[in-house]
């Protein structure tokens, strides 16, 4: 078995920061020094100096996808496997490839060249980081679908933050360089605002010193280690349930604890909503938490033992409306009084 590729993310905050142009120059870097280095996917934008850069460098030529009617251009994973460089360039790490394609996600491409010891250049802005996806609605008013796994971009060798002000970066689009006019109209209706872009940024900077302090907790933790946190969401049908398991992670990752999502399924439950529970399970393991299903009539005291069995330091629970699951609620904070419970309210967008 190979060792496993390094990679390294160029992240910034929007489009247009700079992210490919500076994954270009250090692809450019390393075949001069005489690395052998191929680009798996490139998108130009129409940016003459960001295109400028592919000179000398090897694509990977694209494969063609059809689904309904539409040919779509997709990075060829499985050529560049049989190629086997030593580097390989991906731009837009969080793209959703062609249904029909072997992986549903570029990051799951990225995945199978790592694993087969090719070292990896890509590109990401912070709103398809999937923990900061709530926060991100709070500041654009846009849900973002296309989205990372935090454990994803955990595995980086180094994330690089390329940044720009809002205001030069609005400068630049203004100037047509970083979309054509029509395009740029509508992108200054999104996620183009100054107040929105000083968000994203603000968010940017944030993750990149996240990064950094949790390398240097972590090879603290290491030679000195702690008692070990552990977490456990509260799984329900509520659409809250996501929002509740992307903040639990959050804090999981920051503690380097171990992390648990737990549904407790009474007799009473109806299809419907072993459905939407099914689904957000779903989505707890695609962030590599470990997720439970436990039988019980009394899902406060089910739980509360499930966490003491499994030494549990913090429960989160979303912040109920009125009724049954603010009772609940209310009667797993008495139980697990020896415990950190903490209470999350779902985010709504900023107004103004």
């Amino acid at each position: 078995m190979p060792k496993r590729g390094k990679f390294m993310i160029f992240l910034g905050y929007a489009a247009g920061v700079g992210k490919t142009y500076a994954m270009l120059e250090a692809a450019q870097r390393l075949r001069l020094q005489g690395n052998d280095v191929v680009v798996g996917y490139f998108e130009p934008h129409d940016r003459p100096g960001t295109t400028a850069l592919m000179e000398g460098l090897t694509l990977v030529p694209r494969v063609v996808r059809e689904y309904r009617g539409r040919r779509f251009e997709e990075m060829d994973t499985e050529a560049i496997l049989a190629r086997r460089p030593a580097l390989c360039v991906v731009d837009e790490l969080a793209h959703t490839n062609a249904p029909g394609s072997p992986r549903a996600k570029r990051w799951q491409d990225v995945e199978q060249l790592l694993d087969q010891g090719i070292d990896v250049l890509t590109t990401l802005n912070i709103q398809h980081l999937e923990s900061l996806n709530d926060q991100v609605w709070a500041i654009s008013h846009v849900r973002v679908r296309e989205t990372v796994p935090d454990w994803v971009v955990s595995q980086a060798s180094e994330v690089l933050m390329v940044d720009l002000t809002p205001r030069a970066l609005l400068h630049r689009l203004e100037r047509g360089v970083v979309y054509p006019p029509e395009k740029a109209a509508r992108a200054l209706e999104h996620f183009f605002r100054e107040s929105t872009l000083g968000g994203l940024r603000e968010l940017a900077l944030r993750q990149a010193a996240h990064v950094t302090e949790s390398r240097q907790e972590l090879v603290a933790a290491v030679k000195s280690p702690a008692a070990n946190d552990r977490i456990l969401i509260h799984i329900s049908a509520d659409p809250s349930a996501a929002m509740l398991i992307r903040r639990g992670k959050r804090v999981a990752d920051h503690l380097h604890a171990q992390c648990f999502a737990v549904y407790i399924s009474a007799p009473s439950d109806q299809f419907a909503s072993t459905a939407a529970v099914e689904k957000h399970l779903a989505f707890a393991r695609n962030l590599q938490i470990d997720t439970r299903t436990i039988a019980g009539d009394d899902a406060a005291a089910t739980l509360v033992e499930f966490a003491r069995q499994h030494r549990i330091t913090q429960i989160f629970l979303a912040r109920p409306g009125r009724g049954g699951a603010a009772k609940l609620v209310n009667r797993i904070v008495r139980l697990a009084h020896d415990m950190q419970v903490t209470i999350v309210a779902q985010r709504g967008p900023r107004t103004g």
